[in-house]
């Protein structure tokens, strides 16, 4: 455990990619095979099931700390970090830590679970008072399962990579899907006579860059080069068809069972070996996109009853071909795959699987204009494919493009802030607008990202120096500063005030320029509503 707290502070510590990718290596070098697995897990974003409520954890904490609850309450809204404030405020003792990771996880930390409160205060207060502060702040981010210390799942393959001499695409292959935390498990990363066609593992995803607002798409290169399809705004998937099974993964590294019967009942027509890539989408009868809102309905639920089966009917649209025939296609052109996948799709019959629309046209300027027509189609834009590219693993620039039609934007009054997370616990970073409606100030959207690093901390002495109300950790401010919001998409909701609910909302620009009186009125923010007359023209 000591030897993991000690890499968890070695990449808190640096910004620097390579740096970290050389902490984890030597790591893996000198951990032993169960704490490497376990460290795998935890690097890769996993955490544990909820081992104690987090209510009981304050209060033991204040209690062993021996101050009034609400004096850690205010601590902790300070701080910002449930497991940095406990850290703090707990009394250290200088007792050395024993103990490996994989030992604490199995065989300490799981089992508090099925402990009765008593039993559990007491392993809890014990971790506290024997373990180092900074040993101690690990082991609470992984019993309140907020451990984050900066690095992706391609960072830590990265480091497997050069750690074991097996080629990073063939790591990421064997992490994919649902990869235990074992000691077999990850000296069988290492292993190059493995069999790596396990009949449900999916391959890594080919992701796309985004193309820069001001930039000129034909800066790309000819247009010979490229194909187009529409940007669907759904569910990233991989549908498998092996040995007589399949299975559906989402770009999350979810398998999907259950979820969409329909493409699983479809998928039973693909010839054994077949693996596509694509979009799970909700569509009309007669083929037209549904918003994102309609198959909302349906991401949450594990069994879809016969009514929501009939109300938001889903199709599996393909645009890639992976596997054909049990053989690997990645490495061949794009070209090559879509002739492949065009091939398989036409020997196939069923509405529940189609093929993407490729986009023709013979300039630029042919695509810019299509593209201002995507909302109509329910679509966030185009995609741009090298048509010579392989299926790269991860974000390789110039593979796939992304070509995003402009966001909506309205300008709306913060009125709310309270303080955010990790290196913004110290600062008023999460804020809350609103808009008007007559003469009142409707909350429209919460926001966290778009301003620099002068401004949050601007907009954080403001928030000290005008604050009306508090409310726990959140502050109630006077009415004054406009920010124009960008969002990619917003639905009718009854659970808002405002009636409303954006997607991807986040600071565009400080609008200095204006007071609050300026800012939008509900009235504009009901107009973009798919269907409204003024909806797409924002």
């Amino acid at each position: 455990m000591k030897l993991f707290s000690e890499l968890y502070k070695r990449l808190d510590s640096t910004t620097r990619t390579n740096v970290k990718v050389q902490a984890m290596t030597q790591y893996f070098g000198c951990a032993e095979p169960a704490d490497a697995a376990w460290a795998i897990y935890f690097l890769s974003g996993e955490k544990l099931r909820r081992i104690i409520p987090t209510k009981l954890l304050r209060q033991w904490a204040a209690e062993e700390a021996n101050i009034p609850a609400w004096l850690f309450d205010e601590s902790y809204t300070s701080v910002g970090d449930l497991a940095e404030t406990i850290s703090l405020v707990v009394p250290e003792q200088k007792i050395e830590t024993t103990g490996s990771l994989s030992e604490w996880v199995e065989e300490r930390l799981q089992p508090i679970r099925t402990m009765n409160e008593e039993q559990q205060r007491e392993v809890i207060t014990d971790i506290w008072h024997q373990n180092p502060a900074d040993v101690r702040f690990v082991i609470l981010k992984l019993i309140t399962g907020a451990f984050r210390v900066g690095v992706s799942k391609r960072l830590v393959t990265r480091a497997l990579a050069e750690h074991t001499g097996v080629c990073a695409e063939v790591i990421a292959h064997r992490l994919m899907g649902s990869w235990n935390p074992t000691p077999e498990s990850f000296l069988r990363l290492s292993n190059p006579d493995i069999d790596d066609a396990v009949v449900s593992q999916p391959y890594p995803f080919c992701l796309a860059y985004a193309i820069d607002r001001d930039s000129a798409p034909d800066s790309l290169g000819k247009i010979d080069d490229f194909a187009a399809e529409w940007k669907w705004d759904g569910i990233r998937g991989q549908l498998i068809r092996r040995r007589s099974q399949t299975f559906l993964w989402s770009r999350g590294e979810e398998l999907m069972e259950n979820r969409w019967p329909e493409i699983e009942t479809a998928a039973t027509l693909l010839p054994p070996g077949t693996v596509i890539d694509g979009e799970i989408l909700a569509t009309k009868t007669d083929g037209e996109v549904l918003p994102f809102s309609q198959l909302q309905r349906r991401i949450n639920r594990k069994k879809v009853g016969r009514k929501l089966l009939h109300e938001v009917p889903v199709v599996f649209h393909a645009f890639d071909l992976l596997e054909q025939d049990g053989n690997d296609l990645r490495s061949l052109p794009w070209r090559q795959r879509r002739d492949h996948l065009e091939s398989l799709m036409s020997r196939l019959q069923d509405p529940q699987l189609k093929i993407t629309e490729l986009i023709s046209a013979r300039s630029w300027a042919d695509w810019t204009e299509i593209r201002t027509h995507s909302r109509e189609r329910h679509s966030e834009g185009l995609m741009l494919k090298r048509v010579d590219a392989p299926y790269d693993v991860g974000r390789v620039r110039g593979t796939w493009w992304k070509w995003k039609v402009e966001p909506y934007t309205i300008d709306a009054v913060l009125i709310y802030a309270q303080k955010g997370h990790g290196k913004r616990s110290n600062l008023f970073s999460d804020y809350t607008f609103a808009v008007w409606k007559d003469d009142e100030l409707v909350p429209f959207a919460k926001a966290y990202s778009g301003l620099t690093n002068a401004e949050l901390r601007e907009v954080d002495r403001f928030v000290r120096t005008n604050t009306k109300e508090a409310f726990g950790p959140v502050r109630s401010v006077q009415p004054e500063l406009v920010m124009e919001l960008a969002f990619e998409g917003l639905q009718a909701s009854t659970r808002h005030k405002s009636g409303v609910a954006t997607r991807f909302p986040r600071i565009s620009r400080w609008r200095q320029d204006k007071a609050a009186k300026d800012a939008n009125t509900l009235e504009d923010v009901l107009d973009l509503l798919p269907g409204s007359s003024a909806g797409g023209d924002h």
